[in-house]
């Protein structure tokens, strides 16, 4: 198979994908602003909410904007393009595998929520604002963000098939949940939290 065959089919959008969700703006942005590289304290994450916390609400807003739009573009493309299921689906899943594990910052990333709402708003807008809302609903009901939002990533699938989104975005919430689940349960799970997502006790 040549690149222009690979080009067409889309199946090079997941490794850009990946790339993409690779672009850590919290590690910039913060050297950028405060001179740290933001992984050494807080959360430890390389992520909007740990910019939050330690460098300020505008940089960090930001950076959330960043985040979501890394996840949005190449999701966005992928489906503006007609590109098969399969390669829509390992699109946005690599681009928050990505963005949890970068190939451009020694693969210490963020959690992937923000990288993961993007790709969701680029197959469905409302489909997208209800897996924040479930997202949401499971931090509040379970008054621990990492437990939460591993629950929300088993949740969302099933929630959005049985409102009726069963074609594209219930697949890649499937898939997508799963990465997520499997990220807070292995980093976050046990975290002590003093102000749910901003602070922890030491």
């Amino acid at each position: 198979m040549n690149i222009q065959t690979l080009f067409s089919s889309g199946w090079v959008f997941p490794l850009l994908a990946y790339l993409a969700g690779s672009l850590p703006f919290s590690l910039w942005i913060s050297k950028l602003v405060a001179g740290i590289d933001i992984r050494d304290d807080g959360s430890g994450h390389a992520s909007a909410t740990n910019t939050f916390r330690q460098v300020g609400w505008f940089p960090g807003v930001i950076v959330l904007i960043l985040d979501i739009s890394k996840g949005f573009l190449p999701t966005y493309f992928a489906v503006l393009r007609g590109y098969s299921l399969p390669v829509i689906i390992l699109t946005a899943a690599l681009t928050v595998i990505g963005h949890c594990w970068p190939i451009f910052a020694q693969f210490r990333g963020g959690m992937g929520l923000a990288a993961a709402f993007g790709a969701f708003l680029a197959i469905n807008i409302t489909g997208g604002l209800i897996t924040l809302a479930v997202l949401i609903s499971l931090v509040l009901l379970y008054g621990h963000a990492a437990r939460g939002s591993a629950a929300a990533g088993l949740s969302i699938a099933p929630v959005l098939w049985l409102i009726g989104f069963q074609e594209a975005l219930f697949w890649t919430a499937l898939v997508v949940g799963w990465i997520l689940a499997v990220r807070f349960y292995l980093k976050d799970w046990n975290r002590e939290y003093r102000e749910l997502w901003l602070d922890r006790k030491e």
